[in-house]
């Protein structure tokens, strides 16, 4: 049982565990959600597009030296305080 709330991309968990390849299908096309009690629970989504999403984009190192902050002549001190005493 599908149901009809967003474009037909959205599905109860008895609706996609009845129709799991149409939920595969369709998610070729666009995300598809799968409702528990009413509220959103997961996003079946095409294994394209989760590369997409999760692949990495560049280092470390090349994010900083992207930075705005970069050549900001910022001062950055480190703080000398003695540690807490934790003991009780």
């Amino acid at each position: 049982m599908q149901t009809s709330t967003h474009d037909d991309m959205s599905w109860t968990v008895a609706g996609a565990k009845a129709k799991l390849s149409e939920v595969m299908e369709r998610a070729q096309l666009a995300p598809q959600t799968i409702t528990r009690n009413g509220k959103p629970s997961v996003v079946v989504v095409s294994a394209e597009e989760w590369q997409k999403k999760t692949a990495r984009r560049g280092s470390l190192a090349e994010f900083l030296l992207a930075s705005p902050l970069r050549g900001a002549d910022l001062d950055l001190q480190r703080q000398h305080d003695e540690p807490r005493d934790l003991s009780l």
